[in-house]
């Protein structure tokens, strides 16, 4: 299956409810107010949030007094480029080798709360990162959790990448310190930190995440640092609430959402990035290890609305 097949299939439960809906209202006779306020109630009810659905209908609205256009037809492709666009960011390139000097040359720590799939996608991004051509490394950092570090092995296992523990300690710091002297003894590219999963209301292990990072910064001072947070797209607005809580914690650079697949709520992807304004990486759609997507937004919203 082709990448393109792989999303729209795995965006089929929102095709369903967000994209029939949104394809309703463009059936509709004529562009007016009512025909906006129809399109606005109906992404909100899809968890689009009412920033982004307000976002939307005012560029469309825009777009439709410049171009004088009253089909509804007509205005789809509009909607469809908006979307797209609103979901546009600089991306820095995940997918080629890291380059340079430092050892390891990328540090990616993933956060997120318990239950949203975050240890299965550490397994899914290693994976991805090596098909890429960078050698990688995982640390079992999350040493709070019953049986996660043994969850985590069995996925970078899969993924066929190196894996750094600690049985002897549950201080996740000393287990990423061990992790960064064996990537750098090994020559690693990118290191790959999993951690507990953080419920957002509390703020003693919320802490903890802020002297990893330290860590990181002291030990690997050149190499480029990433956070990224695992929500859960079946959560809809409440991955968006725990994302906030996060945000006053650390630094987050990128966002992996996942459970796509298994959810009607896809169009929380559009209220995280008009919300939180943090550029979405990666996506799951699926349970196999290669079912992780690096996120693009012309063909997320191709595969959505066409």
């Amino acid at each position: 299956m082709g990448f393109f097949e792989k999303l729209k299939g795995g965006l089929k439960k929102t095709r369903e409810s967000l994209a029939k809906g949104v394809d309703n209202v463009f059936k509709g006779k004529q562009v007016n107010e009512v025909f906006f306020e129809q399109l606005e109630e109906t992404l909100i009810l899809s968890d689009v949030g009412m920033h982004g659905a307000t976002e939307i209908c005012k560029k469309l609205r825009d777009v439709a007094k410049k171009l004088k256009i009253i089909d509804p037809a007509e205005l789809k492709k509009e909607f469809v480029n908006i979307v797209s666009e609103m979901l546009a960011f600089e991306n820095v390139e995940m997918e080629q080798k890291p380059v340079g000097t430092a050892t390891p040359k990328r540090v990616i720590l993933v956060v997120g709360v318990n239950g949203v799939g975050k240890t299965t996608t550490v397994g899914k991004l290693a994976f991805h990162l090596k098909t890429q051509g960078a050698k990688v490394s995982v640390a079992a950092a999350d040493t709070f959790r019953d049986a996660a570090v043994d969850q985590l092995e069995v996925w970078v296992k899969r993924a066929d990448v190196s894996f750094v523990k600690n049985q002897t300690t549950s201080d996740p710091g000393a287990v990423v310190f061990d992790a960064i002297k064996d990537a750098k003894e090994r020559g690693i590219d990118v290191l790959i930190c999993d951690t507990a999963g953080r419920l957002h209301n509390k703020k003693n292990l919320m802490m903890e995440l802020r002297k990893i990072g330290n860590i990181i910064e002291r030990n690997c001072p050149d190499a480029v640092k990433e956070v990224f947070l695992v929500l859960d797209a079946t959560t809809g607005q409440t991955a968006i609430l725990q994302a906030r809580e996060f945000e006053n914690v650390v630094d987050i650079t990128g966002i992996i959402l996942t459970k796509l697949d298994g959810t009607s709520k896809g169009g929380v992807v559009l209220g995280v990035k008009s919300e939180l304004d943090v550029p979405i990486k990666f996506v799951g759609v699926g349970e196999n290890i290669e079912d992780l997507l690096v996120f693009d937004p012309g063909k997320f919203a191709a595969a959505l609305f066409e």
